[in-house]
């Protein structure tokens, strides 16, 4: 559902299908994940402006997590490369919670954890209109 002209926002089906069994696997527990974009002009064979974001990563919320106990700073996330979060809501609640960390881009999936069951919203809980591409993200090589 799309209000106006505002763009739609992309993200891969894989990784969205990965968010989906990763809150699946929580249930009856909360998921929450930061995601972050590539831009389309560095994606194989898309027909959108070459600066669109669209969702191609996660980070995994148990990196950098022991110390992140300890000192109470989340160093499995790089600082300023995460342009989303994905949350799940086992309680069925399509939609935004105030208990929800927002970011520019707000994913929300509800039981039975399927493509249909997933919406994404804007800092300011408006839903946007999510558009699935089925395409694969350039490798990441993680630096030792």
């Amino acid at each position: 559902m799309t209000t106006g002209a505002t763009e739609p926002i992309y993200a891969t089906e894989g990784l969205v299908e990965v968010l989906l069994e990763r809150a699946a696997e929580r249930a009856p527990d909360t998921e929450t994940v930061s995601l972050s974009v590539t831009p389309a002009g560095e994606l194989p064979d898309l027909d959108l402006a070459p600066e669109a974001p669209v969702f191609t990563h996660f980070y995994l919320p148990s990196a950098g997590g022991s110390v992140s106990a300890v000192f109470g700073v989340d160093l499995g996330t790089p600082p300023g490369q995460t342009a989303g979060r994905f949350v799940s809501h086992p309680d069925g609640r399509l939609e935004p919670a105030q208990t929800d960390d927002f970011h520019a881009s707000l994913f929300v999936a509800v039981p039975p954890w399927d493509r249909n069951s997933i919406a994404v919203f804007d800092r300011d809980s408006t839903r946007r209109d999510l558009q699935l591409l089925d395409i694969e993200p350039p490798e990441e090589l993680i630096e030792p």
